[in-house]
């Protein structure tokens, strides 16, 4: 069984995630969109980039590329998908998701390691830290500003489906914490099955020390669980 990473013009993570996956131990191999859903894939990425250059806004196109039928369907029947960056815009456009992706509150993109607080620690994505742990990631974004109503909002909470917050290395969750404006500093947030999350963070370019940092590396595991 092999985890699809499903690859639109544009995207520009694809690889790296198909590696880190490898790096954890599971078999993963890149799908271009066109040629539509492998049979019987074990889970789905959707990976960061630049799909259709972020034409109309980041990930719209890519959310209503065909090949996006079949990912709902697959995640409707519990298959696990994770979309990352670009990946977790698509999957916002998609409805796989609450919520949508907007432009950073410094209106520039910004490209640097972050700190993120497990809000919900038993998910498939989550379950080998703690609740309240403290992890680090690196963001690329420049529309990763996650917006909701404060109504949809605390039914999230309500039904914890927040994943990572932004925070401070002491795991404050401080206006200066909060990188792009988030909408109550979510990072990351789940659908309606936990098996599939999007987060705007970049855990593939945390798997290996040499890249500053491992903690990315329990996330991708989730395919596995």
């Amino acid at each position: 069984m092999t985890v699809s990473v499903i690859q639109f013009g544009g995207s520009n993570c694809d690889r790296d995630a198909v590696r880190a996956l490898q790096d954890v131990e599971i078999d993963a191999e890149r799908t271009w969109h066109e040629d539509g859903l492998p049979e019987n894939p074990s889970g789905i990425v959707l990976p960061g980039g630049f799909s259709y250059g972020d034409y109309l806004r980041a990930g719209a196109m890519a959310g209503r590329a065909p090949i996006m039928e079949a990912v709902r369907d697959a995640a409707n029947g519990g298959m696990p998908v994770l979309g990352i960056c670009n990946g977790a815009q698509v999957g916002c456009e998609t409805g796989l998701t609450p919520g949508a992706f907007t432009t950073n509150a410094s209106a520039r993109f910004q490209c640097e390691h972050v700190h993120l607080r497990v809000e919900n620690a038993d998910t498939p994505w989550t379950q080998a830290f703690e609740p309240g742990e403290v992890i680090e990631l690196p963001i690329a974004h420049g529309e990763g500003r996650f917006e909701i109503s404060e109504e949809r909002l605390a039914d999230l909470d309500r039904e914890d489906r927040v994943l990572f917050r932004y925070c401070d290395a002491d795991g404050n969750v401080t206006p200066e914490s909060n990188p792009n404006g988030s909408t109550d500093a979510v990072a990351g947030v789940c659908g309606e099955r936990e098996s599939v999350a999007v987060l705007m963070p970049h855990p593939e370019r945390a798997t290996l020390p040499e890249l500053g940092g491992t903690d990315g590396r329990a996330i991708l595991r989730g395919f596995a669980e």
